[in-house]
Formats: structure tokens, C-alpha cells, sequence
């Protein structure tokens, strides 16, 4: 068993099928590294349970595994108390409404906004499906907006569908919702959830514009911990994508949520949005994750042709992580769907043209080279030349591992993190953990944190010390045989120095 499955990350969502210790363990070993908490669904009390779980299942496994929180964003929902199974026939008329008091039925839908008269006109398209589920058209319905009556809209039914279950999501094609990207529900989450339990990533649900980044950061600054978590701006419609560029440049990393895109946008364009998107995160040196791989696998225990083929296109368009949502948290073959995925984007990766790759980030990164970039460039460089089978890179905040990775080397990068020693006047505290965590997310990069008593820039004797640990774990983990080259960098005083050893024994 290698202790590297693929170079791509797989964020995994836990949920009904996926939280008992056991459950975890397996996902964790299969090849999952970031676990995701979906706040569109279950209250804190049941998400903590399963994040202690997951942390009895990390010392279990003794593999990190980084913590993300999904917000709910301004998602419009069919609210359907009773749980009524409703059925609606094609050509016959139903009726949205804001007043969520009554009762759903196959003439009446109760929904959870209160302005959506005043967002559509006639001849709209409006989607009701259970978790946007697949295409697959029996669980969810296409309607066409025909009146608006005062605050209810009157639609025609396009394709007969039963809805069955409470939670609908209803998604209007290329229509600004006006509901705040953070809502207050998210707020309180954030508060009460995600700042006890340190989270490292936080998944914003609905990114519209750049201002959506800078008020959810404004609010986690104010959060103590939370000033280190990352945000990924989820890009889940056209007003995402017409703003696309800004909100790179604002945020740390970019999840493309596919399911609701492809609604959003005809599905003929959906491939050339995604890799443009995934074009520019890799230029910017920013994570990439996509979403809505396999959804077969959610009642399969292998996927259809076409999805194992789009794993291996997303990996070939330069994704670093790819996000499992329904098929880990309420699929029949959770741990499955993680290791299958995992082998799929080890086989894109061996066929991954690095050699183009490389040239065009170093062209797009442009003369003159900040010293950091050069630095990572030469590492990789040196790294392909030589057939380096690792490349060590001793950092504290993360940057210089995550700019080596930038250049995709096609072998694995293991930045080992040293842990700062930091003061509030009042105590002592080690910084390292959360950087450790982030870079689990970044194709190619795996952290181990060094031991605290070594400082990173301090005399070659340490330094010395901390390489063995790490070579040694790399010999452990089967990525480092004897005879190997490895290309290790570092920071020895002002200077960073790459430099290639090796190993006799």
C-alpha cells in the first residue's frame, strides 16, 4: 500500500453514512484528506459529533486530515413540513409561494424567499430537485415561469416528476437572488462551530462577487482563531463566473460546484468555463477543487464510463482537489468512491504533460521573478532533471511548499512544517498545525510537522536532524529508496538554497 495514492487531493462529506469512527478511518485511509461538514443539512450538535469522530479517527489512522465548513448561502428551498411525496404531471400549473405556512402539494409549493415574484418574469426557468441531485430528471422538475400573481408565481410543469423527501432546492437559471452571501444562520455557525473547532477551510456557498470574500473574511478576522482559515469561494452560477477574476484574486482557493453551473448555464458550456477557471487558479497559484464527479457512485459501486473519464479530464485541466458531496454522505459506497476516484487521478496524472505545464507557468509568471518564485521554479526544475523521487521543502507558513507545487513536479512534494513559537504577552503558542492542515488540499503537497525544538532557520546541525526525520518518514511511507535523489529546500540564514543529495544506503 503506498502511502501516496494519487497527487490530487479528495475532499470527502461526511454525513448519515460516512461519521462513525470506523467509517472515517476507512475514508481517511482510502485516500481522503479533507473532511467537509455541509451545513446545508444537520444542526452543530450533530456535525460535532461527528468531528470527534473524526479527530478519534485521525490518531486511529495517524493521517492528518484538514476540517471544512460548508455554509448554506443564499439557497432558496421548497419547504415541505409534512414530507409528502408530491407528484407533478408535465403541461399542468403549479404555484410558488412565499407563504411557507402552507401546506406542499402537487398544486402548491411553500418557498423560503419572499421576493422571488419581484426577481423573475414569464418565461423563466426555474429547477426543483432534491440536492440538485444528477440530471436525472424522475426526482426533479424543470418549470417555466407563465404569471406572477402579487407574491406568487404561477409556473408550467415541463417534465412529469415525483418529489419525495423535505429538502428541495430550488435554482433560478441566470437570476440575481437578492439574499446576503453570509446569512445570519451561517454567522452563527461560524461563531458557535466553526471557531471552537479551529476549522481550516471555509467553503462560501453562492460567491458572487469579490465583496462576498472581503465580508466573510472581515467576519472570521473578528473570530480570533478563524483569522487563519482560508476561504474558498464556491462559484455556483453566472454571476460567479461574470466575476470570476476579482473574486480569485480575493479569495484563497476556488470550489467549482458543477451541479448547480450546469443548471445555471447550458451544458455545452459548462466544460470551457471549467477549464478556464481551473487555467487561471493554477496560474494564481491558488487551490482548484471540482465538484459533482461521480454521482453514479452514490448507488453504484463503479461509475459510468463518461464520469470516470471527466475525474481524469479534471485532473488533466489542472484541479488539485476533487470534491465528493451526496456519494460519501448519504451513498452506499462511500469508502469505495473515494479509493476508485484516488486511482483514476493517479492514472491522469502519469499521462499529466508537465513539461508544457511548467513552461507556461513560468511565461505567465513573467522576468523578473520574485525571489520565492524562482526559487520554487529552479526546485522543480531541478527535480525533473535529476529524477528526484521527493522534494523536501522546510517551511513555516506554507507559501514556499505551496509555490513549489504551483509548478505541478511530478513528484511528490512533502513540506515538512516547522512550528513557530509565538506570544500574546500572556502565553506561549505553536503555530503550525493549521499550515500543516491547509496544504492537504494542494495537489502534490503533503505536510508533516516537525518537531517544535528545531527552528526552521537556525544552524545546518538542526536542519540536518529534521531532513533525517523527514527522509526517513519519506522511507517509511515507501516514496524514498535507497540510491534515490532528492532535492530538499530550505532556508539557511536570508537565503533559500535548493540543493539535490543522494542517498547512498
Amino acid at each position: 500500500q503506498n502511502f501516496f495514492p494519487a497527487m490530487t487531493k479528495i475532499v470527502g462529506t461526511l454525513g448519515p453514512k460516512s461519521r462513525s469512527v470506523e467509517a472515517i478511518s476507512a475514508c481517511l485511509k482510502a485516500g481522503m484528506s479533507v473532511a467537509r461538514f455541509d451545513f446545508s443539512w444537520g444542526d452543530a450538535a450533530y456535525h460535532q459529533e461527528t468531528l470527534e469522530n473524526l479527530k478519534l479517527a485521525i490518531k486511529a489512522t495517524k493521517k492528518l486530515c484538514a476540517v471544512m465548513l460548508d455554509t448554506v448561502g443564499p439557497e432558496l428551498q421548497v419547504v415541505n413540513k409534512s414530507e409528502v411525496t408530491i407528484s407533478l404531471e408535465e403541461n399542468e400549473s403549479v404555484v410558488l409561494t412565499p407563504h411557507q405556512g402552507q401546506e406542499a402539494s402537487s398544486k402548491l409549493l411553500p418557498i423560503n424567499f419572499a421576493g422571488l415574484a419581484k426577481a423573475v418574469k414569464p418565461g423563466a426557468t426555474i429547477f426543483v430537485g432534491q440536492y440538485l441531485f444528477t440530471g436525472s430528471e424522475t426526482t426533479s422538475v424543470w418549470l417555466e415561469v407563465s404569471e406572477v400573481q402579487g407574491d406568487d408565481v404561477v409556473c408550467v410543469i415541463k417534465n412529469s416528476a415525483t418529489l419525495a423527501g423535505s429538502l428541495f432546492t430550488l435554482h433560478c437559471s441566470q437570476i440575481h437572488i437578492d439574499m446576503p452571501t453570509l446569512s445570519d444562520e451561517d454567522k452563527d455557525v461560524m461563531k458557535k462551530w466553526g471557531a471552537p473547532n479551529k476549522i481550516d477551510f471555509l467553503s462560501l456557498s453562492y460567491t458572487r462577487h469579490a465583496e462576498d470574500v472581503r465580508q466573510a473574511r472581515e467576519f472570521l478576522s473578528k473570530l480570533g482563531d478563524l483569522s487563519q482559515t482560508l476561504i474558498f469561494a464556491k462559484i455556483e452560477n453566472v454571476e460567479g463566473l461574470n466575476h470570476f477574476d476579482e473574486i480569485l484574486e480575493e479569495a484563497d482557493g476556488i470550489i467549482l460546484s458543477r451541479g448547480n453551473l450546469g443548471i445555471d448555464l447550458p451544458p455545452e458550456k459548462v466544460f470551457l468555463f471549467q477549464k478556464s477557471a481551473l487555467h487561471k487558479c493554477n496560474m494564481a497559484g491558488k487551490p482548484a477543487v471540482v465538484t459533482r464527479v461521480v454521482d453514479s457512485m452514490t448507488d453504484n459501486l463503479r461509475p459510468t464510463r463518461a464520469e470516470a473519464t471527466d475525474v481524469a479530464n479534471a485532473v488533466l485541466d489542472g484541479s488539485d482537489a476533487i470534491l465528493l458531496g451526496a456519494e460519501t454522505l448519504r451513498g452506499l459506497y462511500p469508502v469505495e468512491t473515494i479509493s476508485t476516484v484516488g486511482r483514476i487521478c493517479a492514472e491522469a496524472e502519469k499521462v499529466f504533460n508537465q513539461d508544457l505545464y511548467f513552461k507556461r507557468t513560468v511565461k505567465y509568471v513573467g522576468e523578473p521573478m520574485t525571489h520565492l518564485e524562482s526559487i520554487a521554479s529552479s526546485a522543480v526544475r531541478a527535480a525533473i532533471k535529476v529524477k528526484a523521487s521527493v522534494i523536501i521543502c522546510f517551511t513555516s507558513s506554507g507559501r514556499a511548499a505551496r509555490l513549489i507545487a504551483k509548478y505541478r513536479p511530478t513528484m511528490p512534494v512533502l513540506s515538512v512544517v516547522i512550528p513557530r513559537l509565538k506570544t500574546n504577552q500572556l502565553k506561549w503558542s505553536f503555530t503550525g498545525a493549521f499550515e500543516a492542515r491547509q496544504s492537504l488540499i494542494v495537489r502534490g503537497l503533503f505536510p508533516m510537522l516537525a518537531d517544535p525544538r528545531h527552528p526552521a532557520e537556525s544552524t545546518s546541525t538542526t536542519n540536518e536532524s529534521v531532513l533525517k526525520v523527514a527522509l526517513d518518514h519519506g522511507k517509511a511511507s515507501g516514496v524514498i529508496k535507497s540510491h534515490d535523489r532528492v532535492v530538499v529546500c530550505q532556508k539557511v540564514g536570508d537565503s533559500s538554497v535548493v540543493k539535490i543529495i543522494e542517498l547512498d544506503d
